[in-house]
């Protein structure tokens, strides 16, 4: 394929890569005072980049390096959607702050970009690639404000452990290319099938390791309550959507195209993952009180329903895993937007318990609230049901019922403190007026709430014969 065809594939990133240099170099000439022009700019880039996406064509390039298919284009376009939103709801947050600094939206553009790489990565140096494009620009993020303890602390945990994740999987990426030969994914699925040693199985394990950071799986989660806790709420708000789906999809490439020969081996390594999750994040939130470290520990629940998906080995089980993705970003996305339009005083409401009798003083917010509660915790007929629903389905068609069991268990356990917000909202008593709540977080949250229900329905009537379709290029059974 020559260059021209090969450019044309990969055009949502040099939207992104273009854009961002030009709208870095106008923003340190202008200033913090051009913050909006920025933050503009970069919402124009990402939505070009999704709709670039939307109508991509298929193929490898550079030598196998940059795979565009259809897993690849339906991710980045969710991906690219959820970037632009933090960028909208970065963009006020900072603002009411007086910290509203141009930078901002260029990073998040960035971990795009990074992101972007990670889901068409063919071999494992794009894989690295990209990722560290991604962390890097996270890791500045996390510790945005430099003003705040907290926020710094976050930031300093979360670059001292993603820098150990990085040793993991460079550490397994040299022994998977000593063992085999060659970087590339299908040069290394042909040399695993032919022989497969037990140094490449350590080198997966590694990989596998490296990468489980980057979602926050158990036993790998611990940077996450503390960096959720202390970085800004909407860097939070990114961290807990697009970066995880662009890292579930690149892990499932790698398994799914590099080692599907030895899916015996790492589906094992998957399904424990997928169980330390549930037993950590269900567990963990058990004991929070604070409302962004009870999010970092659902999350990690979560996490362990995309792993048992992705265990499966299937094109059902990969499938489950964009619907679930996708669905599980918006209802993170408008947990945080409602946590973000919520404050007393010009304080924000950071502890569960400041919910109390908020049904009193805000009842649209609340219905939000109960409506996302409600879908994360998998009660039919929301989002969050559906998601879990197709993630089930696609484990028990692969025989793990005990994982399955497993995870139902999670989902009721995750249930007590989801209805106990609930309760504290419709019928305990309020503590005091809520102010005004910021305009782009009330309606993305309102947004959210009505794509949980009762446009989930309709939506899934959409997304699912997308993701079916999709996944065809993964060549899966």
């Amino acid at each position: 394929m020559d260059l021209s065809s090969a450019l044309h594939l990969a055009i949502p990133e040099l939207i992104l890569a273009v854009s961002t240099l030009g709208i870095l170099v106008y923003g340190a000439l202008r200033g913090d005072k051009s913050a909006g022009t920025v933050a503009a700019l970069c919402g124009v880039a990402l939505i070009a980049a999704a709709f670039a996406a939307a109508f991509g064509g298929h193929g490898k390039v550079f030598n196998g390096s940059f795979i565009a298919d259809g897993v690849a284009l339906y991710a980045k376009v969710f991906i690219y959607i959820a970037s632009a939103l933090i960028i909208v709801l970065g963009r006020g947050y900072f603002e009411r702050l007086n910290n509203n600094r141009f930078e901002f939206p260029i990073l998040v553009v960035l971990a795009t970009l990074g992101m972007s790489m990670m889901v068409s990565a063919g071999d494992l140096i794009a894989l690295y690639v990209g990722l560290e494009l991604q962390s890097l620009s996270l890791y500045i993020l996390a510790a945005f404000r430099r003003d705040d303890a907290k926020g710094s602390e976050a930031g300093l945990k979360y670059f001292v452990l993603g820098a150990l994740s990085s040793g993991l999987l460079l550490y397994g990426a040299s022994l998977v290319y000593g063992f085999t030969g060659s970087m590339n994914f299908d040069a290394i699925a042909a040399a695993a099938q032919a022989n497969p040693q037990v140094g490449l199985i350590f080198g997966l394990v590694f990989l596998i390791s490296g990468l489980a950071f980057k979602v926050s799986a158990a036993p790998f989660h611990m940077w996450t309550p503390d960096v959720y806790e202390g970085a800004p709420t909407p860097v939070v708000a990114f961290f807990a959507g697009a970066p995880k789906f662009a890292a579930l999809v690149l892990l499932a490439r790698t398994l799914n195209d590099g080692f599907a020969g030895l899916h015996e081996q790492w589906s094992q390594v998957m399904l424990a993952l997928a169980t330390l999750s549930f037993i950590v994040g269900g567990l963990g939130g058990l004991m929070q009180k604070d409302i962004k470290r009870l999010l970092a520990y659902s999350s990690i629940a979560n996490m362990g329903y995309a792993l048992l998906a992705m265990a499966t080995g299937t094109a059902q089980g990969v499938q489950a895993l964009l619907l679930f993705m996708v669905l599980y970003t918006v209802d993170t996305l408008g947990f945080f937007s409602v946590q973000m339009a919520l404050s007393r005083k010009g304080v924000a409401v950071t502890k569960i318990e400041e919910l109390a009798g908020l049904s009193k003083v805000n009842v649209k917010l609340t219905i939000v609230i109960t409506v996302l509660c409600l879908s994360v915790l998998g009660m039919p007929p929301f989002s969050g049901f559906w998601g879990k629903f197709f993630v089930f389905g696609a484990a028990l068609d692969a025989g793990y019922w005990g994982f399955a069991v497993a995870g139902l268990v999670a989902s009721v356990i995750g249930a007590f403190y989801y209805l106990r917000i609930i309760k504290l909202m419709w019928f305990d008593g309020d503590k005091g007026e809520i102010d005004k709540s910021p305009f782009e977080a009330k309606w993305i949250a309102y947004a959210a709430a009505a794509f949980s229900f009762p446009v989930a329905m309709v939506a899934l009537a959409w997304l699912y014969p997308l993701a079916a379709n999709a996944v065809k290029s993964f060549g899966l059974n």
